[in-house]
């Protein structure tokens, strides 16, 4: 694998990882009430929009989110790491087809913003009609199973902790770097379970009511985690979990090796 990939996906884990880090410390804040907001990934977009240099700001991160959609686009199809193409390694390359098209999405909606505020205009504020028949409800319900698959799965790599494979922990001397790298993704991957499941739950109901106008965001499952018992310590933990993350995907960018 050549230099170029390889730096392609370092930028963009740092891009992804500063996407979590913010969605973290905007939730944690809300939590206990202390500014900040419940906020998804595109929430975060708007968030640094509104910031001084906010079109600096979102056009270095639609750089580095394009840069992740990249590298997840090149593992998907041209497989630079041979994962394989029996059945387990087929779904894995699909992940990372989807996780590409998802943020390949949102470098595109931080452009967006940029141009919007540079022209004055806004978004139309139409919805797409696409979920309002019975085919429109079984994707609707696909995407629903795909996302708690994708959050048991979470807690499956936490028990397997093959995550470990990505890094040579043996090589490093620094005992806390190797417990950093792995407790931010014990953290971090747990925290994403949750949510993942928490959402799927949501788009599954919606698409057995066949009620689109139910569908659930991050930040409201967010909502859904505050109005539990004990939801304001629950909402802090997932979110802390999420800054975890975010440094998991930090330590990716500088200690990630790759396969040739």
């Amino acid at each position: 694998m050549n230099d170029k990939l390889k730096n392609t996906a370092r930028v963009g884990y740092v891009a992804k990882g500063t996407v979590y880090g913010i969605t973290g410390v905007l939730t944690f804040l809300a939590a206990f009430n202390l500014g900040g907001q419940k906020a998804g990934k595109f929430q975060v977009v708007e968030y640094l929009d509104k910031q001084t240099f906010g079109n600096i700001i979102l056009i270095i991160l639609a750089i580095g989110l394009s840069c992740y959609a990249f590298w997840r686009f090149t593992e998907a199809i041209s497989d630079p790491e041979n994962i394989g193409t029996d059945k387990k390694a087929k779904i894995k390359r699909t992940a990372f087809f989807i996780s590409a098209c998802i943020y390949l999405g949102l470098a595109i909606y931080a452009i967006l913003r940029v141009v919007n505020s540079s022209t004055g205009s806004g978004s139309s504020g139409k919805s797409s009609t696409i979920l309002s028949n019975h085919w429109g409800m079984i994707l609707l319900g696909a995407v629903g199973l795909i996302f708690v698959g994708t959050g048991i799965y979470q807690f499956i790599r936490i028990y397997k902790a093959d995550f470990v494979k990505k890094f040579d922990l043996k090589s490093m001397s620094d005992e806390k770097r190797r417990k950093t790298i792995k407790n931010s993704a014990y953290f971090g991957m747990g925290s994403r379970g949750v949510l993942f499941l928490i959402i799927g739950y949501f788009l599954l109901k919606t698409a057995i009511t066949s009620n689109p106008s139910k569908i659930k965001t991050t930040s409201d499952a967010f909502s859904f985690l505050e109005d539990s018992p004990y939801g304001i310590y629950l909402l802090g933990l997932v979110s802390a979990g999420l800054i975890g993350y975010a440094i998991y995907m930090f330590m990716m960018a500088k200690y990630r090796k790759f396969r040739a």
